[in-house]
């Protein structure tokens, strides 16, 4: 256990912070579940809809210093792509 008063106030901001970083990074993965069930299903509306606000989700956590930049733009290229190979097949049904 911390015995400074420095250490003790470090200890609970680091705390705070775990908390705040769990909870965007389990929202972010989350969201990219979303999409990728939205793929599943079909519905291309939903995709679209989902798409955008994973990618929302994605740069925030880039901006809250969650995600490294690297991490967010790699996930964002496979999850557009994978909407474009989608909504390319679905236009292709039409």
């Amino acid at each position: 256990m911390p015995k400074t008063h420095s250490a003790k106030k470090r200890m609970r901001q680091n705390e705070k912070r775990r908390i705040r970083n769990r909870a965007m990074r389990s929202a972010t993965r989350t969201q990219v579940k979303k999409v990728m069930s939205a793929l599943a299903s079909g519905d291309v509306e939903r995709v679209k809809k989902e798409f955008v606000l994973a990618e929302s989700r994605l740069d925030k956590a880039v901006s809250k210093g969650v995600l490294h930049p690297n991490t967010a733009s790699r996930k964002k290229s496979r999850l557009a792509a994978k909407v474009n190979t989608f909504l390319k097949q679905a236009q292709g049904q039409e």
